[in-house]
């Protein structure tokens, strides 16, 4: 697949954006600035971020509460939220409003 809908969240963004990306290793890692690492989450989300991130003492970017578990998760740098299909990656399976709501914790519009 050569491109994916993902969302983007940029340390700073409270919220971040949906968007279009090119689905290879090397895009990736320059979004996130540096080699990936993937966390699983409840409803085919997966979380890219930077496997060095604690290491390199990146800025927080964000707690999430996946699928509204009392299990949180604190990321640090940017993050890209995609979906996954098999071994690939593939489109996020939410919309930005449930990424807002259900993981982020915030409240809806």
């Amino acid at each position: 697949m050569d491109k994916i809908r993902a969302i983007i969240k940029r340390t700073g963004e409270p919220v971040g954006h949906m968007t279009n990306i090119s689905n290879t290793l090397e895009n990736l890692q320059n979004i996130v600035g540096g080699y990936i690492e993937t966390v699983t989450c409840p409803n085919g989300v997966v979380i890219i971020c930077n496997e060095e991130g604690l290491m390199n003492m990146l800025p927080i970017n964000c707690t999430i509460f996946p699928g509204n578990l009392s299990a949180t998760m604190t990321f640090v740098g940017d993050i890209i939220v995609v979906g996954s299909k098999g071994d690939e990656f593939a489109d996020v399976p939410i919309d930005l409003e449930t990424w807002k709501t259900d993981y982020l914790g915030m409240e809806g519009d």
